[in-house]
């Protein structure tokens, strides 16, 4: 494969991880306060207010999130569906990491999270079942 399309796709998948992290810690924000403002965001993932700030007018242009002139932001359903995927990702992941390779939970939760972004729906339903069959056995 020609190393540019390699860089390309590489560049693409960022954004989409990106996109992705964003989304899920302001779909957790919004399970945990009424309101979510960039600063919300830009405290839970360690960035700065800029980068936030870009990468929200990025969101909103892409209608994942809705920002209102007083510094409110929130998932449109298009955000919160993408954003409830990742979710549940990270959540089946790290309970697999934990309760079947037996990893620390520190550990469980970092995996989780790069992988959330780039496993395949075969394999999550394969976990999602073989959990789902261990805890009924």
């Amino acid at each position: 494969m020609d190393a540019n399309i390699l860089f390309g796709l590489g560049k693409v998948m960022k954004e989409n991880e990106s996109r992705e992290m964003y989304l899920e810690v302001i779909y957790e924000l919004e399970q945990q306060q009424e309101v979510v403002h960039s600063v919300d965001i830009a405290s839970r993932m360690d960035f700065s207010k800029p980068s936030v700030s870009r990468a929200i007018n990025v969101l909103r242009k892409n209608g994942y999130i809705a920002h209102s002139p007083y510094g409110d932001v929130a998932l449109t359903e298009k955000g919160r569906e993408l954003a409830r995927r990742v979710y549940n990702t990270h959540q089946l992941l790290t309970a697999f990491f934990t309760q079947i390779l037996k990893l620390d939970p520190e550990t469980a939760e970092a995996d989780a999270c790069r992988i959330e972004h780039v496993i395949s729906q075969q394999a999550l339903d394969a976990i999602e079942a073989y959990l789902g069959a261990r805890n009924q056995a």
